[in-house]
């Protein structure tokens, strides 16, 4: 997500603001169902750091095949930056995407 902003947006959480977005169009992979639902987040600063990934056990929305899509709402994205903070994601240094990958079990809790 390095750079790029345009179809990203902004949420708050603690006194850190992040940019996220969702791929604007599938890639075939997600469109088959093959490969999940993933966000990407970066800390919203004039130097992001280190850009954290997130899998969801759920197809791409529009996916080819249909299948049960989830609705990215803030309160997930929010809970999901908190899960990788605890876990190790740096937001203010660079690095390498952490990924965040959360489960089906996981997913109402979030």
């Amino acid at each position: 997500m390095a750079g790029s902003k345009q179809g990203a947006r902004l949420i708050t959480v603690g006194d850190t603001t992040y940019r996220w977005r969702i791929r604007r169009r599938s890639s075939y992979n997600q469109a088959n169902a093959w490969r999940p639902l993933v966000f990407a987040v970066e800390a919203a600063g004039k130097r992001p750091g280190q850009p954290l990934l997130v899998s969801l056990p759920r197809p791409y929305p529009g996916s080819w095949f249909g299948g049960q899509a989830t609705a990215i709402r803030p309160v997930l994205i929010s809970a999901c930056i908190r899960r990788a903070l605890e876990q190790g994601w740096r937001p203010d240094r660079p690095g390498k995407a952490f990924l965040l990958t959360v489960t089906m079990d996981e997913l109402p809790a979030l």
